[in-house]
C-alpha cells in the first residue's frame, strides 16, 4: 500500500516534466512533421503515466480498506476486552456513555490517523523531495528558496497544532461530561419524570452544552486566524518564485517549459502543503480524541491475578477470613480485624443496619475489592492467589437488583451456564417459578428484556436472576436479600425453590428482612465493620442489650409503639 503511493506520487512529479518538454517543443520552431511526432511520442508517455497512476491509486485504496477494517475491529475488540479487566469500582466511577464514547473515539481515532499519514503525510514528503530535487537541476537557488519557505510553514504549522492540542483535550473533556450526563439522564428517565427533574435537567444539560460550545468555538477560531496567516504566506511563495523565474527568463537561464513546470510544481506543493496545517491539526485532533482511552489502557487493572495463579478447586466450601483490614482509598477504615470461618455446607446470614458493611464483607470474598491485610481462603487456597475466573465460577450470586442484558430470557438465564441445553434452561425456570410468567408472554423465552431488563418486573427479574444461579450451580451460593422484591405468594415458592438451590453448598446471605434468615445456621451481625455477635435466631433474639435484638423488635412491629 506504502509503495503504491508512493510510485503515485513519483510519477506526479515526472509528468509535469513531460509538459515541460511538451510545451518547450510546441515553442521551437522547425519542422512541423517531426515536432509533431516528438509531441505524440510525449502524450503516449502521459498515457502510460495516468494509467500507471491509476492502477496503483485503486491498488492502495483497496489495501487500505481490507487493511483498516482488520485492524479498526482489533482495536474495538482489544479495548473491549481491557476494558473488561478494569475492577468494579472502576465502572461505578465512570459514566457508562463515556467509557461507550472513548471506545469509540479511540477507533476513529485511529482511522482518522492513519488516513492522514497515508494520503497526506506521505505524499507531501514524497512529492516535495521529488519537486525539490528536480527544481535543483532547473536552479539551485530555486530548490532551496523553497527548502527554507516549505521548513518555515511546516514548523509554524506543528507548533501551532501542538498548541492547539491542549484544547482539544479541554473540548473533549467538556464532550465527554455532556455524553456522560446525557447517558445518566436517560437512565434515570423515570426519576425525571416522576421527581418533576424535567426543567432542572434541560437546565443542567444547557451549561454542559454551553460549556462545549465555547471551547469548540475557540478551538475553531484558532484555526481560522491560522488559515489567514496560512494564505498569506502561500501567497508571499507564489509571488516571490514567479518573479525569480521571471528574472532567470530574463537572462536566458530558463525556458517556457520550465514555467509551466514550476507553476505545476507550485500548485501540487500549494495543494498539499495547504492542507498539511489541516492534516497536522487532524492528527493532533485524532490524538485528543484517542487519549481518554488511551489513559484507560495505560491503566493496570487495580485487581489482578498474581504471575502462575492457579485454578480455585473447591471441594467442602469451607471459607475463612484471617485478620482481615480494609479501607477504601487507603485512608476510610471499613473493616478492622475480622476473623470468621465457616463451615462446608453451612448457611451463614449477615445481618446488621444499613452502613455496617455487610455487603462489603460478601464483595471481598467475590474479590471485588483487594485486601489491605489479611487472607480471604476457600477450602485452604488463598483468593488473592487463584484466578479470578475460577474464584467467580464457583460463586453463584443473586443480587437485590438483578440487571439482565438487552437479550433474550433464554439467553440471560443461560448466562450462567454457557453450553446448557433449553431444556436446562426451562428446568431452572421452573425451580424459580419464572416459568409460569414467561410462558405467557408472546415470545416465550425469545422475548427482549430491555436494557437493563427494563422490560420486566422488579420481580420476575430477580426470578430470572435465581434461575441463572441455579443453572450454574456452583459449590458456593450468595443471596443478597434475593427475595426483597417479590409479592409474598412468590416468596413463598422462591423460598422453597432457594431451599432446594442451598442443599449441600456454603451459603452467604446479606439480609435486612430478617424474617428470611430465622432457618440459617448462624447468624453473623456486622456492626461499623466488625462482627457484633454471632448464633442463632432463637439466641441472639433474646440477648439482652444485643443489636440483632432491637433490629428484631423493630421489624417485629416494635417501631410503631
Amino acid at each position: 500500500m506504502v509503495l503504491m503511493v508512493i510510485i503515485v506520487e513519483i510519477l506526479g512529479v515526472v509528468s509535469p516534466i513531460l509538459y515541460k518538454n511538451l510545451f518547450n517543443i510546441l515553442a521551437t520552431a522547425g519542422p512541423r512533421a517531426l515536432l509533431l511526432q516528438s509531441a505524440i511520442t510525449i502524450l503516449y508517455g502521459l498515457i502510460v503515466i495516468f494509467l500507471v497512476q491509476w492502477a496503483c491509486r485503486r491498488a492502495s485504496h483497496f489495501g487500505m480498506t481490507y487493511f483498516e477494517s482488520i485492524v479498526i475491529a482489533d482495536l474495538s475488540n482489544y479495548c473491549f476486552a481491557f476494558m473488561h479487566r478494569h475492577s468494579f469500582s472502576f465502572f461505578s466511577n465512570n459514566f457508562v456513555g463515556s467509557l461507550t464514547k472513548k471506545v469509540k473515539w479511540f477507533t476513529g481515532a485511529y482511522e482518522g490517523l492513519v488516513d492522514r499519514i497515508i494520503w497526506d503525510i506521505l505524499p507531501l514528503l514524497v512529492s516535495s523531495t521529488a519537486i525539490i530535487i528536480v527544481l535543483g537541476f532547473v536552479n539551485f537557488w530555486l530548490s532551496i528558496g523553497l527548502i527554507i519557505w516549505i521548513i518555515i510553514f511546516l514548523g509554524v504549522n506543528f507548533i501551532f497544532a501542538r498548541y492547539k492540542m491542549k484544547f482539544d483535550v479541554i473540548r473533549n473533556e467538556a464532550e465527554t461530561e455532556n455524553s456522560g450526563l446525557l447517558a445518566d439522564t436517560i437512565t434515570n428517565n423515570t426519576n425525571v419524570k416522576l421527581f418533576n427533574g424535567y426543567e432542572g435537567e434541560v437546565s443542567t444539560f444547557e451549561i454542559s452544552s454551553e460549556k462545549v460550545r465555547k471551547t469548540r468555538l475557540f478551538t475553531w477560531n484558532l484555526e481560522n486566524y491560522f488559515d489567514a496567516a496560512q494564505s498569506l504566506l502561500a501567497v508571499i511563495l507564489e509571488l516571490g518564485i514567479i518573479y525569480f523565474a521571471i528574472k532567470l527568463w530574463g537572462k536566458g537561464m530558463i525556458t517556457i517549459g520550465d514555467f509551466a513546470l514550476i507553476q505545476a510544481y507550485l500548485i501540487n506543493l500549494f495543494d498539499r502543503i495547504w492542507g498539511f496545517g489541516n492534516v497536522v491539526r487532524r492528527i493532533f485532533q485524532s490524538l485528543a480524541d484517542a487519549e481518554e482511552m488511551t489513559a484507560i489502557l495505560d491503566t493496570e487493572p487495580e485487581i489482578q491475578d498474581i504471575p502462575g495463579a492457579k485454578e480455585l478447586k473447591v471441594t467442602n466450601g469451607e471459607i475463612s477470613y484471617q485478620a482481615v483490614d480494609f479501607n477504601y482509598n487507603q485512608t476510610r477504615k471499613i473493616i478492622t480485624n475480622l476473623n470468621l470461618d465457616i463451615h462446608s455446607g453451612e448457611k451463614i446470614a449477615f445481618v446488621g443496619p444499613s452502613g455496617a458493611d455487610k455487603t462489603t464483607v460478601v464483595r471481598l470474598l467475590l474479590r471485588m475489592h483487594d485486601l489491605t491485610s489479611g487472607k480471604i481462603s476457600i477450602d485452604g487456597q488463598d483468593i488473592s492467589k487463584v484466578t479470578q475466573e475460577s474464584l467467580w465460577r464457583n460463586v453463584s450470586l443473586v443480587p437485590q437488583d438483578p440487571i439482565l442484558f438487552h437479550r433474550t430470557l433464554m439467553e440471560n438465564i443461560r448466562y450462567g451456564k454457557s453450553g446448557a441445553s433449553d431444556e436446562e434452561v426451562i428446568e431452572a425456570a421452573k425451580k424459580a417459578h419464572c416459568h409460569e410468567f414467561i410462558s405467557q408472554l408472546e415470545s416465550g423465552y425469545q422475548t427482549f428484556v430491555g436494557e437493563r431488563g427494563i422490560k420486566l418486573s422488579g420481580g420476575e427479574r430477580q426470578r430470572v436472576a435465581i434461575a441463572r444461579a441455579i443453572l450454574r450451580n456452583a459449590p458456593i451460593l450468595v443471596l443478597d436479600e434475593a427475595t426483597s422484591s417479590l409479592d409474598s405468594q412468590s416468596e413463598f415458592y422462591i423460598q422453597e425453590a432457594l431451599a432446594e438451590l442451598m442443599k449441600g453448598k456454603t451459603v452467604l446471605v446479606i439480609a435486612h428482612r430478617l424474617s428470611t434468615i430465622k432457618n440459617v445456621n448462624r447468624i453473623i451481625v456486622i456492626d461499623k465493620g466488625n462482627i457484633a455477635e454471632e448464633g442463632s435466631h432463637e439466641k441472639l433474639s433474646v440477648k439482652r442489650g444485643g443489636l440483632y435484638k432491637k433490629l428484631w423488635q423493630f421489624q417485629a412491629g416494635g417501631f410503631v409503639k
